[in-house]
């Protein structure tokens, strides 16, 4: 899988004129494996890598580490046993290398001061801990854009649901954590709103909370 993704990312930077060299800054939104398995081969490319320091320490102690340092609120068994279509999104990523990915071997930890000013965009960190401890969303104001990571999908694998959503329990840490999160996530009114999961959602991220919300915790 990351070789497959890696190729598709030059073939994606290719149409640009660029390579993965110019990658010049990585934003992670948390530390679970399928949000990491570029990140060390692009920081071997030259990139920075930027993740919330409550996340960092699963970096740098590999892909498998991420349930120990973060451990789902319940079991993913009663959600795949109800719906047995879901056990492929964790096959899927077990057979590309997800969970044998290196790790990383030097990130950059950020606290509450957030992320530097000068770094490429002018992204803004937003803090939004419960599906991870550290979970980070990444606000583009003057492009419109908010990328939520897990913090608010609109697709969730164990479930089947769609729409706005926090992710199922059997994947978040702590989702009382992660419901009140939602309050910190905005932008923009008409900001795109880009999950981890998910098609992009259109209607902004004042809809998109108060969607989430109302599907509650699963």
């Amino acid at each position: 899988m990351e070789a497959r993704h890696f190729a598709g990312l030059e073939t994606l930077l290719a149409r640009l004129g660029r390579t993965p060299a110019d990658i010049r800054t990585v934003l992670l939104t948390h530390a679970h494996p399928d949000h990491t398995g570029l990140a060390e081969r692009l920081r071997r490319a030259g990139a920075e890598i930027w993740i919330q320091e409550r996340d960092a320490a699963s970096l740098g102690d590999g892909p498998r580490s991420a349930v120990r340092h973060a451990k789902p609120e319940r079991s993913p068994l009663p959600y795949l046993l109800r719906r047995p279509a879901a056990l492929g999104a964790p096959l899927h990523l077990a057979r590309g290398g997800a969970f044998t990915a290196p790790a990383v071997g030097t990130a950059h930890g950020f606290g509450a001061a957030g992320l530097p000013a000068t770094l490429p965009g002018g992204p803004r960190a937003v803090p939004v801990p419960g599906h991870t401890p550290g979970s980070t969303a990444y606000l583009f104001a003057e492009r419109g854009l908010l990328f939520t990571g897990d913090a608010l999908v609109t697709y969730d694998g164990l479930t089947g649901r769609t729409g706005p959503r926090l992710v199922t329990r059997g994947f978040t840490h702590d989702s009382a954590a992660a419901l009140a999160s939602l309050e910190l996530l905005s932008g923009p009114a008409g900001a795109l709103v880009l999950p981890g999961h998910g098609d992009p959602f259109t209607e902004g991220p004042r809809a998109a909370v108060e969607r989430a919300r109302e599907a509650g915790r699963h």
